[in-house]
């Protein structure tokens, strides 16, 4: 373990849980605020990074890279518990994770709660899926995301396999959120060890999101969803944070469907850390160890059936 990670966490609890503890629906404009700020001011993509914005059926940030016009895409959700976060707010990971893996990478700008409750997200998800794979019908696409970005990218996966849609050749979640019911025991044991998520806040933000809806709807909480035929998926996950279970249990919700899943876990370390890349040693590593995932799905894919 790096020295860095002690002061992060330090730093994280210090400010960010409780920042994210005060969190309601009357103050949410703050929190987003305040995130975009921290985000701004601490999180700083490589240098000559670049970004277009594009009209599809949500907005979706571009992010530059020195990969070919014709490589795959990256289509990544931001996290924020559905009700804060932007594709600014993880510029610098999904830069620095599509520089190293080779991709273009586009951001979508789904709409969040309270002002858009479920299913907000999933629609919008589903819908800036089917714009991406019209506009680039020969393109090879990744999903990813992290947190609530992350229960999106699964709930989006086990859709296109619903719908029949073409699949993506790898799903990328980060200490994602996968059950709204907060049921895991993660939620309770790991409260003493989590630095950035209230734990004591889960089911209320949870039902904040939910707006009445059933917690244990597939669109809101993939753990619940059927993938049978879909393509890996590739889990991060720290065991300090109280999305422990949520990821280690998707994983054996994957595995028993028949999904190739590779959950990989650490030590001692926040919730997304792969956000600190760039600054955090142990984000670095990350980020190559998923790029290495990627570059590895992406020369299967072009291998074809007999590599298979």
């Amino acid at each position: 373990m790096s020295w860095l990670r002690r002061p992060l966490n330090f730093w994280l609890r210090l400010t960010e849980r409780p920042a994210l503890t005060r969190a309601s629906p009357d103050n949410v404009g703050r929190v987003r605020k305040r995130f975009e700020r921290v985000a701004r001011l601490s999180l700083h993509p490589p240098r000559g990074t670049k970004y277009t914005w594009h009209d599809m059926s949500r907005p979706v940030m571009e992010i530059g890279s020195r990969a070919p016009d014709n490589a795959p895409i990256l289509l990544y959700f931001h996290g924020g518990g559905y009700f804060f976060g932007s594709p600014r707010t993880v510029r610098n990971l999904v830069a620095r994770m599509a520089r190293s893996a080779g991709l273009r990478a586009l951001l979508p700008a789904y709409r969040l709660a309270p002002e858009h409750p479920f299913p907000a997200a999933p629609d919008d998800a589903l819908a800036i899926y089917r714009d991406v794979i019209e506009a680039h019908p020969d393109r090879a696409i990744v999903l990813g995301g992290d947190s609530a970005g992350g229960g999106l990218a699964l709930v989006l996966l086990s859709q296109i396999m619903a719908l029949g849609l073409p699949k993506p050749l790898l799903t990328i979640a980060l200490s994602p959120l996968t059950d709204l019911t907060t049921s895991g025991a993660s939620i309770r044991d790991n409260d003493a060890t989590e630095v950035v998520l209230p734990a004591e806040r889960m089911e209320e933000l949870a039902a904040f999101y939910l707006d009445g809806a059933d917690p244990r709807d597939p669109r809101a909480s993939p753990l619940f969803a059927d993938f049978t035929g879909a393509p890996p998926v590739l889990i991060t996950v720290s065991r300090s944070e109280i999305f422990l279970d949520d990821a280690r249990r998707m994983a054996n919700v994957l595995e028993e469907q028949g999904v190739r899943v590779d959950l990989q876990e650490a030590d001692g370390l926040p919730h997304v850390w792969q956000m600190f890349a760039g600054q955090l040693p142990e984000a670095n590593k990350s980020i190559q160890s998923i790029a290495q995932a990627i570059k590895a799905a992406i020369d299967d894919h072009t291998a074809g059936p007999t590599k298979r």
